[in-house]
């Protein structure tokens, strides 16, 4: 990890299935100035049970859960383009997976990062897995009580794995009154690990406050249009916002400064006029 924030743009499933989506998506986070890009991984018989599969919902790709998720599921062939096309780009991607099955996956592709789900924190075996590569892995604690927590921070420190948690409030969107920002020096106090923020809110302010708060990493979803089909989609940040919301997080990271007694050249200057 470098010394400045690290910003993820989450694609997660807003590719909708579509690899030119997928490029342009990525060429927005390159845009913008994010760091890393992030998918999501799922194989579906072994995350999701034949009875939900096979229950009804309509979709682009049909009439069935199964339809829909399999609509939005990449394989090999379109992560081998993600992969190329990433290289090309200059930025990193990596992915959340549910399943051991999708990590074990990951593997060809030799990545720098891994990251926990949130929904995925109490599973014990896809922990082990993830964990036994280590790889710097992003641990999401939305929806997780502290026990739960240390669960999961045990498994990593046993393998030692490098991670960090990041602070989640698992409401889509997430109002400001829910952020419970004071959660970032408390998860740094109780487990002596780095913090960062995963943000599903609507504006900036609660990432802003992360930021100044210690928050080393900032995680958001984006989409090409917010009205696009999709669950994640409403939540997320337009190409647009992305660049304006990367501004941002570096203001804020500029105007902490280094916490030291000392002055600015421009400061010294008025030092000089008004004390004389």
């Amino acid at each position: 990890m470098s010394s400045k924030i690290f910003i993820s743009a989450e694609i997660g499933i807003n590719h909708n299935g579509d690899l030119d989506i997928t490029r342009r998506l990525i060429d927005a986070a390159v845009l913008a100035g994010c760091d890393a890009v992030k998918f999501q991984k799922r194989t579906l018989d072994n995350v999701y049970t034949p009875e939900f599969l096979d229950s009804l919902r309509e979709s682009p790709w049909g009439k069935t859960q199964r339809a829909q998720k399999e609509g939005l599921e990449f394989g090999i062939r379109e992560y081998d383009e993600i992969d190329r096309y990433c290289k090309e780009q200059g930025i990193y991607w990596f992915a959340s997976c549910w399943d051991c099955d999708s990590q074990k996956f990951l593997r060809r592709y030799n990545l720098r990062y891994n990251k926990i789900a949130s929904p995925v924190l109490t599973n014990i075996p896809l922990l082990e897995t993830c964990a036994e590569e280590k790889r710097y892995t992003f641990i999401a604690t939305g929806m997780s009580t502290w026990e739960e927590i240390d669960a999961a921070v045990e498994i990593f420190r046993r393998h030692s794995c490098p991670f960090e948690l990041m602070h989640c409030v698992s409401t889509y969107p997430m109002r400001p009154e829910e952020a419970n920002l004071l959660l970032i020096p408390e998860l740094r106090k109780r487990y002596g690990c780095p913090v960062g923020y995963s943000s599903h809110e609507i504006g900036n302010i609660a990432t802003l406050g992360a930021v100044a708060l210690g928050a080393i990493s900032v995680e958001r979803h984006i989409t090409l249009d917010r009205t696009m089909y999709g669950s994640d989609q409403s939540s997320s940040v337009e190409p647009a916002e992305l660049i304006n919301f990367v501004k941002d997080i570096r203001a804020m990271e500029a105007a902490l400064g280094t916490g030291q007694r000392e002055f600015s050249p421009r400061e010294e200057a008025v030092r000089k006029k008004m004390r004389g």
